[in-house]
Parts: C-alpha cells; structure tokens; sequence
C-alpha cells in the first residue's frame, strides 16, 4: 500500500489479486478503499478492463438464462436421496 497526499493509506492491486476480489466488486461487497484499488485499477489496466468486460458479460448472459427444470423422476430420486442423506 501507498501513502496518499493527505497520509491515507491507498489500496493496490495486482491483476492476481484483482481477479480474486472481482465479484465481491460485483456484488458491492468491499471496503471503500479496496473499491477505489479495483476502479483504479480497471482504469490503468487494459487487461484486467478486457477481463472485467467479459466477466460482466457472463454474469449478464447466464443469468437471465432460465433454470433448467428437473423430470419429476429425476426430482423425486433427488428429494430422496437427500432424505435418506439426512437420516444416516
């Protein structure tokens, strides 16, 4: 971490670490300063830019996708072996 000009403390990351907090990003889960690090760094980085680009595109394209429905067969098996899991 880096001093900032009024004594702050400022947040860096790698494009590892990056990747690694991507989603709690994602999902407004980190502290300010890690926030301000992770925009900071997708400014300055066209790589981790390309990245977090796709990853959002992903996100997007497989979440609106409906869930897959299971046979009643298939579900009934499922349940059951959950019961029996539970019992044991």
């Amino acid at each position: 971490m880096a001093e900032g000009k009024a004594g702050n403390v400022v947040k860096r990351f790698t494009c590892g670490e990056l990747v690694e907090v991507i989603t709690a990003y994602l999902d407004h889960a980190l502290d300010e300063p890690s926030q301000v690090a992770v925009e900071t760094h997708l400014a300055c980085c066209d790589d981790c830019g390309h990245y977090f680009d796709q990853f959002r595109t992903t996100i997007r394209a497989v979440g609106d996708a409906p869930p897959e429905k299971l046979s009643a067969p298939t579900r009934d098996r499922l349940m059951a072996a959950f019961r029996n899991r539970r019992q044991n």
